[in-house]
C-alpha cells in the first residue's frame, strides 16, 4: 500500500529531457544529489514540492524522449512513491519498473487527483482511493509487484540469485 499526497501537474509529453536534463546525463552523480536538478527545467520548485508529495500526477505520454534511465531514478530519488499518468511513454514505464518505482497509467486516476490529495494505492488490488473515491487500475502480474516489492530488478537479482 502506498500512502501520499499528490503533486499534479496538468501537462502532457513531458519528455526525459526535462525531468532530467541532457547536461547531466554523463555526469556520475550519486542518487541523492540527484533530487538538485529533478525536473529543473520544467518546474524550478520541483524538489521543494516533491519533499512534500510523494504521488506525482501527469497527463498522457510521460517520460517520452530519450530512454535515459535517470530520469525515472531522479524522480525516486527526490521521494516520489508512485506517478500516475494517462499514459506513458514504454521506455520511461520499463525503466521506472525496472528501478521499483510504481507507475500507474490511469485517465481516470488522472481526472480524480488534485494537488494535496490524499492518496492510497493498493498495487496488488489495483485500486487507486482518494477520500471516500475510488478508481479500478490494470493490475501488475505477480512478477512485477516482486520486482517493486525489492526495490528494482537489481535488488530483485541480488534477492534471488544463488
Amino acid at each position: 500500500m502506498i500512502r501520499g499526497t499528490a503533486l499534479k501537474y496538468e501537462a502532457d509529453d513531458v519528455n526525459t529531457d526535462v525531468i532530467w536534463s541532457g547536461k547531466y546525463t554523463y555526469v556520475q552523480m550519486p542518487s541523492e544529489e540527484m533530487p538538485r536538478y529533478a525536473m529543473e527545467t520544467f518546474d524550478p520548485e520541483f524538489r521543494a514540492k516533491a519533499a512534500r508529495h510523494s504521488v506525482l500526477v501527469v497527463g498522457k505520454n510521460f517520460g517520452c524522449g530519450s530512454s535515459r534511465e535517470q530520469a525515472s531514478d531522479c524522480l525516486k530519488a527526490s521521494g516520489i512513491q508512485a506517478i500516475v499518468a494517462k499514459s506513458f511513454a514504454r521506455i520511461f514505464y520499463r525503466n521506472s519498473i525496472n528501478l521499483g518505482l510504481p507507475v500507474i497509467e490511469s485517465p481516470e486516476a488522472v481526472d480524480l487527483l488534485q494537488t494535496g490529495d490524499a492518496a492510497e494505492i493498493d498495487l496488488e488490488a489495483g485500486r487507486l482511493r482518494v477520500g471516500d473515491r475510488e478508481v479500478a487500475f490494470a493490475r501488475y502480474p505477480e512478477f512485477v509487484l516482486e520486482l517493486i516489492r525489492d526495490g528494482g530488478l537489481i535488488p530483485h537479482i541480488r534477492k534471488t540469485a544463488p
